[in-house]
Parts: structure tokens; C-alpha cells; sequence
């Protein structure tokens, strides 16, 4: 920045939704007052809905409380060049309140937040990031005027692990790989996928919170290329009936730097049967943190690759927990998680369940070897919003690995998306109903 290449920075806080939101300053301001002294932003970017509605609820902030501003520090450490943005930087920064201590209920701090917990019990967790999402034709802006009934996928074939990509398919690849590469955020692997326009975009493992800061610059990345390509991108979880769109977590577990996953066998250790178990116990009544959306749930159906039971098994991708890779590289994909999910959150609720199961020294069931869609006698995955908060508020685990004003604001959130819903008349209802009833 001081050299001139940088001309504008980005400082963004991830929002409930797990999008960026800040402002955009001169490279010499920042530098000269925001670096070191922060900035101040409205407080209810922690406490809106998608359509950034200030809304009543919410403890943190509201239109009785004057909606008042909280402190953004920089974090230098998530200070990056943003090649698809000309001369232009992002930097995340903590939200604090008033007295300079950190927001309890912000996305990033609850994960920091786990991640600590974790850490009292000797264990860090590296994260590789998974996720899909789908191109459609056309540009949002050019067409959001008259609806989302005139987009279609950019392919209409199953391409699941094809090479051979159409063109425009490829120049979207290579700009997107290129770019993230010259941002510090080297992919591990791009595929196609099943669903007409779907992608699938796997990265390294690393930190676990670096790994979510890297999955909103990606996720920005994405929607600014597509919309550059004439393409929209969407990361719903289920954008159309028979479309899953996932965002699988990698886990794994070090002690001192050793991986804590794996017994000397290569087999499942202790520590990685009981942190197994302790998804399986906690992740039901966590859901609103990684399926936050009513359509999160339409994503649950067999065969759809998504889990619909509580189920874990070796390389099982039926299973809501699958154990991936070999030897010391044995790790936990958790497969709950939507792409719809912010990544602060859904690892969040995976490391508390982690810890869960640590602590109360867990067993799990036997494992799935076979259709785990088939599975009887094993709990379902949440199957509404409705079901998954009430779960939520209920649940002992959430109010002890996040206290009671993380739950009632995260609680708030999914009524606000339940009551949103209720008095919607949907296409597929006049469909069904129009001449029937």
C-alpha cells in the first residue's frame, strides 16, 4: 500500500449470513488512521435480515437502542490483494462493543471463540474447505427485474468429473483459479458436478479460521468473475427441486503438531471416535447454525448426496459424518452443512460437537457400511427451520459451548426466517392448488 500499487481497501465484517460487509477506503487513510485505530460501523450489520431489514429482537442492537455503532480492528493478518478488484486490498476486522471487548454473537468470534475451548484441551483443527455452487446465464442485475424464472443453467448435461468443459465453462475457471492463486488462496481442486451448472471448488487444509476467511473472499471472488462472465452464481442450498449444493467441512485434529485423528494402526483413534460421536449427539440440536434457511432443509433427500440420518461411516458418502483419507491423513468430513451455510458458524457448531463428545468421553453407534439413506432405527437429520430451532434453544450443548445470548440472537434469526416464509404465497402452491381447491 505505501508503495502506491494499492489504491483502495476493503474492511469488511462476515455478517449473520456469512457475507462481507464494511466499507471502502483510500489506501493512505487506512493506513494513516484505520490501522491502528479502527473504524466504526452501525452495529446492526450483526443483526439484520438477508435484506439487510433493521428488524426488532435482537439484544445486540435496535431502533430502541438508537442502533449504535461498534468498533472494527483491523486484523493484519487477514490483509490480502484482491486480483479480480483493481489496486484494491481486503482486510476482516474483529467486532468489538462498547468497552472494546469482543461481540459475542459475530460469526467470526464465535468460531474464535470454540476454537479456544478446543485448544484448553490441547487440540487444534486444521479445516479444507468444500463447496458447490451453480451457474446460471445472465447477470443478476440485468434481470432481477423480472424474476429468477428466466435463468438456466449454464449446462444442462451431468458433468460430474468431466475435462472437457465448454468454453465459457473454462475461461471461468482459469480466471477464478488464477485470480485466487494471486490472492494467497491457491485451490486444491475445481469439478464439475452433477446438477445442470453445478461446481464444485475444494481448497488445502489450513487453520481453521483462515480457512473461513478465505471461503468469503472466495465466495466475493466467484459472484464478481460469474458476473463479469455474463453468469450468476448462486450458493442456495437447494436452487432448484433435485439440486444439492453442499459445503462440506474437513476436520482434523493436532496435538503439538501431530495429527490426533489416527491411531498408530491408522484407524480411528480415540479422540476421533469420540469426536464422531459428538457430532452425531450435538450436531441435531445445533442445526440453525448450518442449515440457517427453510431451504437448507430441502436439500435432506436420499440420494441427493446430502444425509438425511445421524449416521457416520468409512469413505460413506450417505453418512452425515464420513471418515476421509488414510494413515495420518485420516480425517472427519462433515457433510451437513449446506452451501448456504455461513463457514464461521457451521465450523463452530462442528467444534462444539467436537468437544461435546471429548469431554463427555463419547462412544458412537457402529458404523454405516452400507445405504445410510436406508438406515432404520437412526435419528433423521432436522427436518425444518420450525423443528431446528426449537431444537436449537433447547439444546444444553448450545447454551453451554455458546451462552444464552449467542442462542436467543441465533433463535431470533431463524424466527425472522420462518416468519418471512409463513405468509408466502410460492409458484408451487398456486401449481398444485389453483383449479383443485
Amino acid at each position: 500500500m505505501g508503495a502506491g500499487q494499492i489504491d483502495t481497501v476493503l474492511l469488511a465484517v462476515p455478517d449473520l449470513q456469512g457475507r462481507l460487509k464494511g466499507k471502502r477506503y483510500g489506501a493512505r487513510h487506512f493506513l494513516d488512521r484505520v490501522l491502528d485505530g479502527g473504524a466504526e460501523m452501525c452495529a446492526y450489520i450483526l443483526a439484520t435480515d438477508p435484506d439487510m431489514t433493521p428488524v426488532d429482537g435482537f439484544a445486540l442492537t435496535s431502533w430502541a437502542s438508537g442502533y449504535e455503532d461498534l468498533r472494527v480492528e483491523p486484523d493484519p493478518s487477514t490483509l490480502r490483494i484482491l486480483p479480480w478488484m483493481p489496486r484494491t486490498a481486503l482486510i476482516l476486522g474483529h467486532a468489538l462493543g462498547p468497552e472494546g471487548a469482543p461481540i459475542e454473537v459475530a460469526p467470526r468470534q464465535l468460531l474464535c471463540h470454540q476454537l479456544t475451548r478446543l485448544a484448553g484441551h490441547g487440540l487444534h483443527a486444521q479445516a479444507g474447505l468444500e463447496t458447490e455452487f451453480v451457474l446460471y446465464r445472465g447477470a443478476y442485475t440485468s434481470t432481477s427485474r423480472v424474476g429468477l424464472n428466466g435463468f438456466v443453467p449454464v449446462t444442462v448435461d451431468n458433468l460430474d468429473y468431466a475435462i472437457d468443459h465448454p468454453p465459457e465453462y473454462d475461461r471461468f475457471f482459469r480466471r477464478l483459479q488464477s485470480s485466487l492463486s494471486k490472492a494467497g488462496m491457491p485451490v486444491e481442486a475445481i469439478k464439475t458436478e452433477g446438477a445442470p451448472g453445478q461446481v464444485e471448488v475444494t481448497f488445502p487444509y489450513g487453520p481453521a479460521l483462515p480457512a473461513c476467511d478465505n471461503h468469503l473472499a472466495f465466495k466475493h471472488a466467484v459472484r464478481t468473475l460469474a458476473s463479469r462472465s455474463a453468469m450468476t452464481a448462486t450458493f442456495m442450498a437447494a436452487p432448484q427441486t433435485g439440486v444439492a449444493s453442499g459445503l462440506h467441512l474437513h476436520v482434523s485434529l493436532t496435538r503439538s503438531g501431530n495429527p490426533m485423528l489416527a491411531d498408530p494402526a491408522g484407524q480411528l483413534s480415540e479422540t476421533g471416535t469420540q469426536a464422531v460421536a459428538g457430532l452425531l449427539t450435538a450436531l441435531p440440536g445445533l442445526a440453525p447454525l448450518y442449515a440457517p434457511n427453510t431451504n437448507s432443509y430441502k436439500r435432506f433427500t436420499p440420494g441427493s448426496f446430502a444425509p438425511t440420518r445421524m449416521t457416520w461411516g468409512p469413505d460413506n458418502r450417505t453418512c452425515a459424518v464420513r471418515i476421509a483419507g488414510h494413515g495420518t491423513g485420516l480425517h472427519l468430513e462433515v457433510r451437513l452443512p449446506g452451501a448456504d451455510a455461513n463457514p464461521y458458524l457451521a465450523l463452530a457448531a462442528a467444534i462444539a460437537a467436537i468437544v461435546h463428545g471429548i469431554e463427555q468421553r463419547l462412544t458412537p453407534p457402529l458404523p454405516c457400511t452400507t445405504n445410510a439413506y436406508e438406515a432404520v432405527d437412526v435419528p433423521l437429520v432436522p427436518l425444518t427451520l420450525d423443528q431446528a430451532r426449537s431444537a436449537f434453544r433447547h439444546s444444553p450443548v448450545a447454551r453451554e459451548a455458546f451462552g444464552k445470548e449467542v442462542v436467543e440472537h441465533y433463535a431470533h434469526l431463524a424466527q425472522l426466517e420462518l416468519d418471512y416464509h409463513r405468509g408466502i404465497v410460492t409458484d408451487a402452491e398456486q401449481a398444485r392448488w389453483f383449479t383443485r381447491a
